[in-house]
């Protein structure tokens, strides 16, 4: 009966302070840290003991962190490991230096100046990735250099862990736990083990569990990997969450990936709340009455120092502007790994227990602030910064006169470009959004910005001297725009068009470009040529009947583009070319029999 009551309060905290949370662009995080304040030891007294429900919250931070193992197959870890191995280090080195530094400074002794620290260098990985997921920003320069960041918070703690035994008082040389090479080799075997497991065992499992068709017990299969993977690696003095973390990167190319998300996706969700539920309903409200002046210093240090170490490596690596400062208010909280930290510190009499919970009250309303800080400067900072980014008028300035401008460098212009490349064509690329163009020159692509509804720019792009001009630009007014210049200012200059659908190209045929890619019509048609053999039409009559289409449809295209504004004209059209359509492919029966 207890379990149902706290079960209760929790949820019924959660349904009232997410929403309106939301409501005002906080953030979901945000509402759950009120909602543990509220019904905390602190605040209402409902919620039971903040310990207990930690204990039991920290497995979605488990698994939230085999989900990230999951994200993270060898090509996007090749990929981000700039910013994991370069940006983590750094900024774990620098924060820890600057805090701990400043921690001796005021007279703390040197070995809780050191736990305190690389302990406050840690950021919250559920949080800031939560965050980023709530507003589809993690694909973004900066989320990118978060994500990695974190991801290396996140190893480092497992030597953190570690080497806490060694700082004990009175503990040095052999006395103080297992050597640090034994602790090195348990590490490797523990490596080892899992990815023999995830080879060897998990994968077979994971074939007979789906061949059971039973969605039920593949999820129950999951989470029991998830817990047997965790506790394993914690039995051998390991973290839990870095054996989850293990488990899902060994499965990162599995075929089973995205189920083992789909399936793992809401019993994290529902913990992760129920952890910041916790941690809000951990913070000691009684210590910020009695010593206000002492918490809010230690949170405002621990915030400004931290926003400054990541907004300098985020203007060194990513440039000025939003990305660094994103970069800066995302990382300027505490970590959750900390509290592990800290606890530990405390027990083994490195820290004095009260220093200790003042860390832990810091780092909670670091949290607590953080998505309150970023909603605010999503809403009014970064708006800013975009404009005063975007003021510069183009960057443009190829070499020599290349054939070919590729104008927007999303899906399609990159497919064009790395073609193009390949066959050592010069080409000049532009794109108009700065942000865009940071994260794909990380991968070697050179790209310009600028917009391409302008003279100006084109001319200095050379557009006079070109002979292409594959226009891709994904927003149609300006893809509409963007022909209507090219064809009044450089008539001879050839416009190959990439429409996103019919409409799209019925505007740019009446702007005068004769050369339309429909992004999805190709892919449609290769589609339909699959669908028809798999019904048991050979090869070549299932080609045949995709070309009769291909060849009617672009006759219907360029018949019915000046009508585009009359639809009662389209639906006879559209009627029309379909009984046209049916009598061709009769036609084409017909002969086939007399043959």
């Amino acid at each position: 009966m207890d379990f149902l009551r706290q079960a209760f309060v929790f949820l019924a905290a959660a349904v009232v302070a997410v929403p309106f949370a939301k409501r005002f662009g906080l953030g979901a995080v945000l509402g759950y840290l009120a909602a543990g304040v509220a019904v905390g030891p602190h605040g209402l007294g409902l919620g039971g003991d903040p310990e207990a429900v930690l204990h039991v919250a920290e497995f979605g931070v488990v698994l939230l962190l085999f989900l990230v193992g999951l994200e993270l197959d060898p090509a996007r870890f090749a990929a981000l490991r700039r910013d994991v191995l370069l940006l983590g280090g750094l900024q774990m080195l620098a924060t820890a230096a600057l805090l701990g530094g400043g921690a001796v400074a005021i007279g703390i002794p040197w070995r809780a100046a050191l736990v305190a620290g690389f302990g406050l260098s840690l950021s919250s990985t559920a949080l800031v990735v939560q965050l980023l997921s709530e507003r589809r920003e993690l694909g973004t320069g900066h989320g990118r250099a978060s994500f990695g960041i974190l991801l290396f918070q996140d190893l480092a703690v497992i030597p953190l862990l570690a080497i806490m035994p060694l700082l004990a008082p009175g503990r040095g040389g052999a006395r103080a736990g297992p050597p640090a090479w034994r602790l090195a080799v348990t590490a490797l075997l523990v490596v080892l083990a899992v990815a023999l497991a995830s080879r060897f065992v998990v994968r077979p499992l994971l074939d007979f569990v789906a061949r059971q068709h039973d969605p039920e017990l593949f999820t129950a299969t999951a989470l029991l990997l998830v817990v047997a993977t965790a506790l394993g690696v914690s039995l051998a003095g390991l973290s839990s969450a870095l054996g989850a973390f293990l488990a899902g990167a060994l499965l990162a190319g599995s075929m089973y990936r995205h189920e083992l998300e789909a399936d793992i996706a809401p019993f994290k969700g529902l913990l992760l709340g129920l952890f910041f539920v916790a941690v809000g309903m951990s913070a000691d409200l009684g210590l910020i009455a009695s010593r206000p002046l002492a918490v809010l210093g230690l949170v405002a240090a621990l915030v400004l120092g931290k926003s400054l170490v990541a907004f300098a490596i985020g203007r060194a690596f990513l440039g000025p502007g939003d990305p660094a400062a994103s970069l800066a208010v995302l990382l300027a909280q505490g970590g959750e790994f900390a509290f592990v930290l800290f606890k530990l510190a405390a027990a083994g009499g490195v820290m004095d227990r009260e220093a200790a919970d003042l860390l832990v009250v810091a780092v909670s309303l670091s949290m607590a602030a953080t998505p309150a800080v970023f909603a605010l400067h999503t809403r009014f900072v970064r708006p800013r910064l975009a404009a005063a980014r975007a003021a510069r008028d183009y960057d443009v300035a190829p070499e020599g006169d290349p054939p070919v401008i590729v104008a927007g460098f999303g899906r399609m212009g990159q497919v064009v470009g790395r073609v193009l490349r390949a066959k050592r064509i010069p080409f000049t690329a532009i794109d108009a959004s700065a942000e865009h163009i940071d994260f794909i020159q990380r991968f070697g692509n050179k790209v310009f910005y600028g917009d391409v509804t302008r003279v100006e720019l084109l001319r200095a792009a050379r557009a006079e001297h070109a002979s292409l001009f594959v226009l891709a630009i994904d927003d149609v007014e300006a893809s509409i725009r963007a022909a209507e210049l090219v064809r009044a200012s450089f008539p001879r200059l050839r416009i190959l068009a990439r429409a996103r659908n019919r409409q799209h190209a019925y505007r740019l045929r009446k702007a005068g470009v004769t050369e339309i890619v429909r992004e999805t019509f190709a892919a449609s048609l290769e589609m339909t040529e699959a669908a028809l053999r798999a019904l048991g039409e050979d090869a070549a009559e299932a080609r045949r009947a995709v070309d009769r289409f291909r060849a009617h449809d672009e006759a219907m295209l360029e018949q019915a583009w000046e009508h585009a504004d009359d639809q009662e004209k389209l639906i006879e059209l559209a009627r029309r070319g379909r009984a046209e359509l049916e009598r061709l492919f009769e036609e084409d029966a017909a002969d086939r029999r007399t043959a």
